[in-house]
């Protein structure tokens, strides 16, 4: 089975050594999103315009890879504060429709570039 890297300028550029996503047959790994501008490569601010941005960023490279946020099977969501975790549902709700994707949300202590919130997802296209 053969790798594609999906990259996409709508999107942030990767700030390290990996790739904004990777298909492998018809499966989309995407990488952790942040919620940084991709025109300005600065963080947004605020849990509410980043919890927007991070979502914004995925469904920018869902779509690069010929996908939408719906092909999500699974989702997981990084936040350091989870009393944020009510506003992750509620626009989360505004980027996916049912049957929503298999989820996890942890806490941690932090994230890169000071970020509030960080999500990944893996698609499955067809």
């Amino acid at each position: 089975m053969s790798r594609k890297i999906i990259a996409t300028t709508a999107a942030p550029a990767a700030i390290g050594t990996y790739s904004q996503a990777v298909q492998a047959g018809n499966t989309v790994y995407m990488s952790g999103q942040i919620g940084l501008d991709p025109a300005t490569m600065q963080m947004v601010d605020g849990i509410d315009a980043q919890i927007v941005r991070v979502f914004d960023n995925l469904k920018a490279v869902a779509e690069a890879a010929g996908a939408s946020l719906n092909d999500a099977v699974k989702l997981n969501i990084y936040l350091t504060d989870l009393a944020n975790f009510t506003k992750v549902n509620e626009t989360m709700a505004k980027y996916f429709s049912q049957p929503f994707p298999a989820r996890a949300a942890v806490g941690v202590k932090e994230l890169p570039r000071g970020a509030l919130v960080e999500a990944d997802a893996v698609l499955v296209l067809g």
